[in-house]
């Protein structure tokens, strides 16, 4: 059950970095507010610790690649965005949700990529 309610979490939290990406680039509308930007790093941190916890050492490792790769997918989205804004090539608008996603994705999405089993401890 602790592994379901982690990975729905985490599921929460993906898709409010999403949101927070979309959304000032008019894809989705609505607006970006604070519940989405304290939401965010919140769920995709607590819903991993939950889902690494409950799963077996593999699996564990596995979620930490897998959630480290759309989170790095998330940043780099938001990076284009950004150098497609500053180009004019898109309508620049609140670019500021972007930054978050771009700064938050990398830090979150570059550890859990980083993260390997086979390392061992020196």
């Amino acid at each position: 059950m602790m592994l379901i309610a982690g990975l729905v979490l985490l599921a929460l939290g993906l898709l409010c970095g999403a949101l927070l990406l979309l959304i000032p680039l008019g894809v989705v509308p609505g607006s970006a507010n604070l519940a989405l930007w304290l939401l965010f790093p919140a769920f995709a941190i607590g819903g991993y610790f939950m889902a690494a916890s409950a799963a077996a050492d593999g699996a564990a490792a596995n979620i930490t690649r897998a959630i480290g790769g759309v989170l790095m997918l998330l940043a780099l989205a938001a990076a284009v965005a950004l150098v497609l804004q500053a180009a004019s090539i898109m309508p620049s608008g609140d670019s500021l949700s972007l930054w978050y996603v771009l700064v938050v994705g990398l830090v979150l999405g570059g550890m859990g990529i980083a993260s390997r089993a086979d390392r061992k401890a020196a």
